[in-house]
C-alpha cells in the first residue's frame, strides 16, 4: 500500500516542478503556480504565500521518509539556489513559522541524518539551518509588543513598521497564532546557540497562561496582542485554538521542560470537564463553560484525538474519532463545519490531515487493524473524489463534490506523510521516526534537542507558580491492560457509529412527568403551529408579533414548567440564535457541472449555481449527461445561427444583454440538452463570490423543461479551455458530482443521494440583551420552515 504514496508524491514532485514551480502552491484544476497577486485575492489564506516556494519547503522531510533521498537532496539544492526570503510581501507569522521554518528545520535534521549516515549530503553544512535563522530573525519583529504575543503579521523585508509596511496596525490574534511558536523557535535556538528566538517563544506562552480564564482554566480563541483582553471569549479545541494545547504538550516532550506538561494537564482537566461530551467536543465560554458557545464543530479539532493519544488518554481518543469517521463516512469528507447531528454547517474541505493524523496514532496505540481500514478509506475518498490531472483539489463542497483550484502545502506535508506511516513497516522506513517528534506541520524535530546546550538566561517558574506534583501522570498507558478485551474499543465505537448513522443530536434525557414530548429544535419551530406555541410556552418562551411584521421570541427560565423544561428552552434559543446569525451566511444549495469526457473522467467538479425554472437536478436520479458546444450568438440572445451544432447538446452561453429564460427558450428551440450560462465579469469565481441563482423573467416559465446552469468566470474558463483543447468535451449535470467508477453507467444505475434540506429563516436580524435572551425574527409571512 505504502507504495502506492511514493509513486504519488513522484507524480505529484514532477507536476510540480513542470507546472508551479517557484511558485509557492499548485493550481491542480488549472495546472498552474499560484503566485501571490496574480491571482483573485483568497483574504487571509493567502497569508500563507510569501513568494518563497512554500510547497517545496514544507515537502522537504516528507521526501527523506518516503526514502526518496537523492529527490530529496536535489530539492535542498533547489531551495537553496532559487528561494529568497527578503520579498516585499505580507506573511502571516503563524503560518510562516509553521510552514516554512518549520519545514528548513525539518530539512536541515534529515540532512544532518543523511550527512552522518555517510551516503548522502556530503557537501551540507548547515545551509538549510542558516536560512531558517535567517527566517526567525525575520518574524522576531513581529514579537516586539509590551505583552510579547506577536503581531499576526509580519513584513518578510521591512518586519512591522506600521501602515508603510502594512502591518503594525492589527491589535488581535488568535490564541492558537500565538501560542504555536515554541517547537520552532526552540529547536532554532538550540540548533544555532542563540536563545532569543525560545525566548520570544516562551514569553508568549507565558502570557496565554497568565491570562487563562483562573476559574475554568481556559483560554479564549481572539487574544487583544497590547492589553490582554480576550477579544472572543469562546473556548474550544478546534480553530483559533488547537495547535496551542498541542504545542504544550509537544514542548514537554521536545524541551523536557516539566512547566509546559503542568500546564497542559491543567488546561487538559478542564477540557475534559468542560468541552469534551463524548464523542462531541463542543465550545464553550471560558467566563461560563457549563453554557454552550455554538452548535457545530469544526475540522480542525480533529487533531484531538491523536494529541489525547500523546496525553494517553485512549478511551474519549476512540470515541471522539468513530465520530469523525462516520461523519467522514456520511459526507466522503470531513466538512470543515459540522453540526452536533452531523449535517453539513461549512461543507468545503481543503484537504486538511488532522484527521489522518489521528488515524495514525490511534492505530500506533492500539495495533487495531480497524484504523488501517479507516486509512484506506480516506485514501480511496481522495483517489476518488479529488484526484485530478494535476494533483489533488480541495473540495468547495462536499455534498455535491465540486472542486476548488487548490492544494495546499500541508497536503503533501502532512496528509501524505501520516498515510505513509499508517501503512508503512518498520523495514520501510529510512529512520526511527521514534527520535523524532512532529510539529503541527508534521515536521521532524529530533528529540535530541532536550539535551542541547541553551542559555541559563531562559525564563523559568517564577516565584509564584512552583511545580504541583498533582498535576502530573508521568507513566505511559499500556494499552494491552488498558484494553485486554480485543473487542473492547469496537464495543466503544458501535453505540457512536449508531449514533451518527440515526442522526441522533443528544442522548435522550429523563424527562419531568407531564412534558411527554420530546424538545422541539430550533429548525422544526413553526410560528402558527399550535402544538409549537404549546411546546414554547412550557419551555419558558413567549412569542409576541410587533408591529413591524416581526415576533419577538423571550425566555424566561423561572416560567418554564420544570428545570428540564427550561434547559430545552435554552438549547432552543441558543439554537435559534445560531440559526439566525447563519443567516447573511448562508449559501443556495449548488449544483455540479462534472467533467467526464478524456482526460478528465470526472475528476474536474465545478461548483454551479442553479435557476429558479427549468428540470430541478435535484429531482433528477441521473442528470444530464451531454457534450457542450458554444451558442452563435454566445449571448443566447436570438434565435441560434449554429442550431444544428446544438441539438442533443449541452450549450454555453455567455452572461447579460437579455434575461436568462429568454437564452433557455433560445436554444431549447435550437434542441439543445441543457444549458451553461458563463459570467462575463473577469475574474469572478465561486471562491470569493455567493453561489448566483438564475431568476426567471417575471412570466410563466413552465415552458422551459431542460436544466439551466450558471458558472463564474473562472471555473466557466476551465470549462471553455477545455474545449479549446480537446474540442469534445463531455460533461454531467447534477445535484452533487457522482463516483467516476459509475458514471459510465449513470442511466442504469446512479443513485440520487440528495442531502438534507437547507432550512433558513427569511430577513432575521438579531438582539441579544443581557439578562434575558430576546430574538427578534423579520418574518416575510409566517415563520415555517420547508
Amino acid at each position: 500500500m505504502f507504495n502506492i504514496y511514493t509513486l504519488l508524491l513522484i507524480l505529484i514532485g514532477c507536476v510540480l516542478q513542470d507546472h508551479a514551480y517557484p511558485a509557492d502552491e499548485l493550481m491542480p484544476l488549472t495546472c498552474r503556480g499560484r503566485v501571490r497577486g496574480l491571482e483573485p485575492s483568497r483574504g487571509d489564506v493567502d497569508d500563507a504565500l510569501g513568494m518563497f516556494s512554500l510547497t517545496l519547503i514544507d515537502t522537504l522531510d516528507t521526501l527523506v521518509l518516503l526514502n526518496k533521498t537523492a529527490e530529496f537532496e536535489a530539492a535542498v539544492r533547489r531551495v537553496l539556489k532559487d528561494v529568497r526570503l527578503d520579498n516585499d510581501v505580507v506573511v502571516s507569522v503563524f503560518e510562516t513559522n509553521i510552514r516554512v521554518l518549520g519545514g528548513l528545520l525539518g530539512g536541515h535534521s534529515m540532512a544532518v541524518m543523511l550527512k552522518d549516515a555517510g551516503h548522502y549530503m556530503q557537501w551540507y553544512q548547515d545551509e538549510l539551518l542558516h536560512m531558517a535563522k535567517d527566517l526567525g530573525l525575520r518574524l522576531l519583529p513581529a514579537f516586539n509588543t509590551s505583552s510579547g504575543l506577536p503581531y499576526p503579521r509580519v513584513n518578510l523585508k521591512h518586519g512591522v513598521r506600521g501602515p508603510e509596511s502594512r502591518t503594525g496596525t492589527e491589535t488581535d490574534t488568535c490564541t492558537a497564532c500565538a501560542g504555536t511558536i515554541i517547537l520552532e523557535f526552540a529547536a532554532l535556538s538550540r540548533f544555532t546557540g542563540d536563545p532569543v528566538f525560545e525566548v520570544h517563544a516562551r514569553r508568549a506562552l507565558n502570557f496565554l497562561w497568565e491570562k487563562r480564564q483562573r476559574n475554568s482554566n481556559l483560554v479564549g480563541t481572539t487574544i487583544n496582542i497590547h492589553s490582554g483582553e480576550w477579544v472572543r471569549r469562546d473556548s474550544g479545541v478546534g480553530a483559533g485554538i488547537d495547535s496551542y494545547y498541542e504545542y504544550l504538550l509537544k514542548a514537554y516532550i521536545l524541551l523536557g521542560d516539566d512547566l509546559f506538561l503542568q500546564r497542559f494537564n491543567i488546561h487538559y482537566a478542564s477540557i475534559m470537564k468542560y468541552i469534551s461530551q463524548p464523542p462531541l467536543l463542543l465550545d464553550v465560554h471560558i467566563h461560563k463553560p457549563l453554557l454552550p458557545a455554538r452548535t457545530w464543530m469544526d475540522s480542525l479539532l480533529a487533531f484531538f484525538p491523536g494529541l489525547q493519544v500523546l496525553k494517553g488518554d485512549i478511551r474519549p481518543a476512540i470515541e471522539t474519532h468513530e465520530m469523525l469517521y462516520q461523519v467522514t463516512k456520511k459526507h466522503n469528507f470531513l466538512p470543515e463545519a459540522f453540526t452536533t447531528d452531523f449535517r453539513v454547517h461549512w461543507a468545503q474541505h481543503p484537504l486538511r490531515p488532522e484527521f489522518a493524523e489521528s488515524t495514525y496514532f490511534l492505530y500506533k496505540a492500539t495495533k487495531d487493524p480497524y484504523y488501517l481500514e479507516v486509512g484506506r478509506t480516506v485514501l480511496d475518498n481522495l483517489n476518488r473524489f479529488a484526484r485530478v490531472p494535476c494533483g489533488f483539489a480541495a473540495m468547495k463542497d462536499v455534498r455535491t463534490g465540486s472542486h476548488e483550484d487548490r492544494m495546499d502545502s500541508f497536503f503533501l506535508a502532512e496528509m501524505f506523510k501520516y498515510l505513509f506511516l499508517l501503512f508503512a513497516e518498520e523495514e520501510d522506513l529510512p529512520f526511527n521516526v521514534e527520535d523524532y517528534i512532529f510539529t503541527t506541520e508534521a515536521h521532524l524535530l529530533p528529540l535530541s534537542l532536550s539535551t542541547a546546550p541553551h542559555a541559563a538566561s531562559l525564563p523559568h517558574l517564577s516565584a509564584s507558580e512552583e511545580l504541583d506534583d498533582s498535576n502530573f501522570d508521568w507513566t505511559c498507558p499500556n494499552t494491552r491492560l488498558l484494553f485486554p478485551d480485543p473487542a473492547f474499543p469496537r464495543n466503544l465505537r458501535d453505540p457512536i457509529r449508531s449514533a451518527v448513522d440515526k442522526s441522533c443530536p443528544r442522548p435522550a434525557l429523563h424527562r419531568e412527568p407531564g412534558m411527554g414530548r420530546p424538545p422541539l429544535r430550533a429548525q422544526d419551530f413553526m410560528a402558527n403551529n399550535p402544538d409549537h406555541l404549546e411546546l414554547l410556552r412550557r419551555m419558558g418562551v413567549s412569542l409576541i408579533h410587533l408591529k413591524d411584521g416581526r415576533v419577538q421570541l423571550v425566555q424566561h427560565a423561572t416560567q418554564a414548567v420544570s428545570a428540564v423544561a427550561a434547559e430545552d428552552g435554552m438549547r432552543f434559543m441558543q439554537e435559534m440564535m445560531e440559526l439566525s446569525s447563519q443567516q447573511q451566511k448562508e449559501q443556495l444549495p449548488p449544483r455540479a457541472v462534472q467533467i467526464i469526457s478524456h482526460p478528465f473522467f470526472g475528476r474536474v467538479v465545478l461548483t454551479a449555481g442553479p435557476a429558479q425554472f427549468g428540470t430541478d437536478l435535484f429531482k433528477s436520479i441521473t442528470g444530464v449527461r451531454g457534450f457542450v458546444t458554444v451558442a452563435e450568438p454566445y449571448s443566447g440572445c436570438a434565435e441560434l445561427s449554429n442550431a444544428a451544432f446544438v441539438q442533443g447538446r449541452i450549450a454555453l452561453l455567455q452572461r447579460g444583454q437579455c434575461m436568462f429564460a429568454e437564452k433557455a427558450r433560445h436554444i431549447m428551440k435550437a434542441g439543445a440538452i441543457g444549458g451553461i450560462v458563463i459570467d462575463d465579469n473577469e475574474g469572478s469565481s465561486s471562491d470569493t463570490a455567493p453561489l448566483f441563482q438564475m431568476a426567471g423573467d417575471g412570466r410563466n416559465t413552465d415552458d422551459v423543461t431542460l436544466p439551466l446552469l450558471f458558472l463564474f468566470y473562472k471555473e466557466g474558463n476551465i470549462l471553455l479551455e477545455a474545449l479549446k483543447e480537446y474540442r469534445e468535451v463531455e460533461v454531467l449535470l447534477s445535484d452533487k458530482a457522482r463516483d467516476r467508477g459509475e458514471i459510465h453507467w449513470t442511466e442504469q444505475r446512479v443513485t440520487s443521494q440528495r442531502f438534507g434540506h437547507t432550512y433558513s429563516f427569511q430577513g432575521f436580524s438579531l438582539f441579544v440583551l443581557s439578562s434575558t435572551l430576546k430574538i427578534f425574527l423579520s418574518l416575510q409571512s409566517s415563520l415555517s420552515l420547508p
